[in-house]
């Protein structure tokens, strides 16, 4: 076949993957799937490369599964892998961190034949032990792991396996259901590539994953070619949990070829923000990518040429059994890291640092009475504070980058169990001073409905570690976890609050750019306007009086 013809066959394949994506949405039981995206889908060939994945989803789920297809590979073998069969696991190192990642892989045959196979992860609620929390101090505390193993074989799904399942998690209906949904979304992938597959008169794709991968491979080598020679360090300190965390990288590049090495980076804590080295690599490639090589689609070809490392044991390359159950915490804040190297190469390309992790909650209410029968709910909602300001524009506020989730609606999240949001909105003030602001963060307050009581899990970083300005730029506002009457609570751990409280939530905001003297008076005036600042942080930050 022509190149022409490759690049066709390259564009729908975009499209297949997509309708793959769409059906998961359509189809999960968890708000955290079908609201928020916290999702990946993908089409892989026959060695377990990533030829194509659907632009919805998150960029730690699609990273982590382009490894962890490999792992099915090889841990079930062609041999013993038929029409029908569908494959699952949620094993922190196999998959993509943490136990509450469900993957599931689906072989695609055509005619017979053994062609490729379809894969997807999607972040279930549920899935037993403490729930999702830190606290744990083991992996086996924070759930049920499943290892890689057949979901269903020939077509039968396993029935044990169901019964396991829902032995040992709280929420067996939504759990198990989107474990049905993913494999729903496997099989329409697999109709739209066959019915591609037909119109182009070819019965495997093993042409077309050679031109995908060779084409991104050598387009992303041309681009890290572009960036100057050289090594480049960096070093953040985060909030950690028992104490703070140091995250160190060093950027080695020479030519077409960058290695980035995490070693200096504080070893692995004994609570649950630890974060296994292929989540590690998802973020770090993601974050490179980004600033490299953005217009080049996102492959095995594209990733393969960011050689990324982190010494065994520490809390980027976490070893069994440590607890990983928010390991997306470090995770997130990964690309701020290796963003701040690239800087000294790439100067007036990156962004300041952001808030960057997610302000998770998962809320488990309880009746307050412990002699009702009043049913126990579990609540998921994702929230976001405000990203770096970027060299030319202000950053993004209440907006999850680098995850890319979407923010859950209030009302959606409201219907799943008797909780009240009171209160969702900017955080004025909280964007970081500078030529281009930083982005705000958000005050979001939550109580209990009558009756009940309820344990949060916390989960929150950038409290005493705010993002930092880039070039002169200032820090973004620290984020606060409290209750209405101004009572501190901790930012990571389970806690309760009870009947009659409010948990309020203070987002951090992202970091400023460049030196806050250089900001037009026209933005100020503007950011005075909407409200995003103070007329006192107006004077303060910028020497504006009116």
């Amino acid at each position: 076949m022509s190149t022409i013809d490759f690049q066709i066959m390259w564009n729908r394949l975009i499209a297949v993957v997509e309708e793959q994506a769409t059906t998961l949405i359509r189809t999960a039981f968890s708000t955290s799937v079908r609201e928020a995206g916290d999702l990946s889908a993908g089409l892989f060939d026959r060695q377990g490369r990533m030829i194509a994945q659907a632009v919805t989803g998150t960029p730690g789920h699609v990273n982590a599964m382009a490894e962890s297809v490999t792992h099915f590979v090889a841990e079930i073998g062609v041999q013993d892998m038929h029409q029908g069969d569908v494959l699952i696991t949620n094993d922190p190192w196999m998959g993509t961190g943490h136990l509450h990642d469900i993957t599931i892989v689906s072989p695609v045959f055509r005619k017979g034949a053994h062609i490729g196979y379809f894969a997807c992860t999607a972040h279930v609620v549920d899935i037993g032990g403490r729930g999702f929390g830190p606290d744990g101090n083991e992996v086996y505390e924070e759930g049920l792991l499943i290892p890689i193993m057949k979901f269903a074989e020939r077509g039968e799904v396993s029935k044990d396996l169901i019964r396991l399942i829902r032995a040992n998690v709280r929420t067996p209906d939504q759990t198990v259901g989107d474990i049905y949904s993913l494999a729903a979304c496997n099989e329409a992938g697999d109709r739209r590539l066959q019915a591609m597959l037909d119109e182009f008169g070819i019965d495997d794709i093993d042409g077309l994953a050679d031109f995908i991968i060779d084409t991104s491979r050598k387009a992303t080598h041309a681009a890290i070619a572009a960036v100057p020679d050289g090594s480049f360090s960096h070093a953040m300190q985060v909030d950690g949990y028992e104490a703070p965390i140091k995250m160190v990288v060093r950027l080695d590049i020479e030519g077409d070829s960058l290695q980035a090495d995490f070693a200096g980076t504080s070893p692995m804590s004994k609570f649950g923000v630890n974060c296994p080295e292929v989540y590690t690599r998802a973020y770090a490639c993601y974050g490179l990518k980004c600033a490299i090589a953005p217009e080049v689609p996102n492959n095995t070809g594209s990733l393969e040429p960011f050689r990324i490392t982190a010494p065994e044991g520490c809390i980027l390359a976490a070893k069994r059994p440590a607890p990983v159950s928010v390991r997306h915490v470090m995770g997130h804040l990964v690309p701020d890291v290796v963003l701040g190297a690239l800087h000294q190469a790439l100067p007036d390309t990156v962004p300041a640092e952001g808030a960057s992790a997610l302000w998770n909650i998962q809320i488990s209410t309880r009746a307050s009475d412990p002699a009702s029968d009043l049913p126990s709910h579990e609540v998921l909602m994702f929230n976001s504070g405000g990203t770096g300001a970027r060299p030319r524009v202000d950053g993004l506020s209440a907006t999850a980058f680098p995850s890319g989730v979407s923010t859950m609606s209030v009302e959606a999240t409201e219907q799943v169990g008797p909780i009240t949001v009171w209160r969702k909105d900017l955080r004025m003030g909280s964007g970081g001073a500078g030529a281009r602001r930083g982005g705000l963060g958000q005050t979001i307050e939550i109580e209990p409905r009558k009756g009940y009581d309820f344990y949060f899990n916390a989960m929150f970083d950038r409290v005493q570690n705010p993002a930092r300005g880039r070039d002169g730029g200032k820090m973004g506002g620290a984020g606060r976890v409290e209750l209405a009457d101004g009572t501190q609570l901790r930012a990571k751990g389970r806690q309760l609050v009870k009947n009659g409280q409010r948990l309020r939530l203070s987002l951090p905001g992202g970091g400023g750019y460049g030196d806050p003297s250089g900001r037009p008076k026209q933005d100020i005036e503007a950011d005075l306007e909407a409200g995003l600042i103070t007329p006192e942080q107006a004077k303060a930050d910028y020497g504006y009086d009116g």
